[in-house]
């Protein structure tokens, strides 16, 4: 059972999920965010996926707040491309005393999603301000435009974008273009659009070209997902009934 709302945090969302014995845990698709996550007592960063990433273990119970791309690494403190691709525990990152003093605190609170955002809107607070410049990078590549254009936009130039991409997102802006890009044509997908109408609105250069990237940044078909993603949907849906 998945839900999740818009965080009071600009941009970000608040999300909590419960398993069940015979529940699998299903792929995480890239999506350029970083996410701090309480799983079962612990507090946890993922970092930002070149790959669909599959939980190991999955916990029972979860609260997460998923930031938006670029915004994380002010708030916890560490550049994004130092945890690319990894699940490493808090305490890697703000030390076990206070990690585990957190922690404590969102498992001890009546509702955890609504303490672990509280406790991100603390750590923000304290964060230096977000960038406008990386704001308006992540804008221009969620409208598909091209890195070249961007870059141009913001008064950057190639290297300067690509270092500053890395710190801020994990990777270059080519990466993170194509991963938007993926997640614009699985929402139209979503949305009932055929596959090759949805490649082309979303940017990709046919049908062909959407599949690649599916099968390069998630390992799996568009098919395989649809079918998947319809398969969570009804039990999610059987399960608040």
């Amino acid at each position: 059972m998945y839900e999740e709302r818009p965080a009071r945090l600009p941009g970000a969302v608040v999300w909590t999920r419960a398993t069940g014995p015979a529940d699998a845990a299903g792929p995480v698709l890239p999506d350029g965010c970083m996410d701090l996550i309480w799983a079962d007592g612990r507090l946890l960063v993922a970092g930002p996926d070149t790959r669909a990433h599959t939980t190991g273990t999955p916990a029972a119970h979860y609260a997460g707040v998923r930031f938006a791309p670029g915004e994380a690494p002010g708030v916890l403190g560490v550049e994004a491309s130092a945890l690319r691709d990894q699940r490493v525990d808090l305490a890697e990152l703000w030390g076990a005393r206070r990690a585990r003093g957190l922690a404590d605190g969102v498992t001890g609170a009546a509702d955890r999603a609504a303490a672990l955002e509280e406790l991100v809107l603390r750590a923000a607070a304290d964060a230096p301000p977000p960038d406008p410049l990386l704001r308006a990078v992540v804008a221009g590549l969620r409208a598909g435009e091209p890195v070249g254009a961007v870059a141009d936009a913001v008064g950057l130039g190639a290297r300067q974008l690509h270092r500053r991409s890395l710190a801020a997102f994990g990777y270059g802006p080519k990466t993170l273009a194509r991963v938007l890009r993926l997640r614009r044509a699985l929402a139209l997908v979503a949305a009932g659009l055929p596959y090759a109408d949805a490649a082309h609105r979303a940017g990709c250069t046919d049908q062909a070209h959407l599949a690649r990237e599916m099968r390069a940044l998630t390992g799996t078909t568009l098919t395989a997902y649809t079918a998947s993603a319809e398969a969570s949907t009804e039990a999610s849906a059987s399960a608040s009934a």
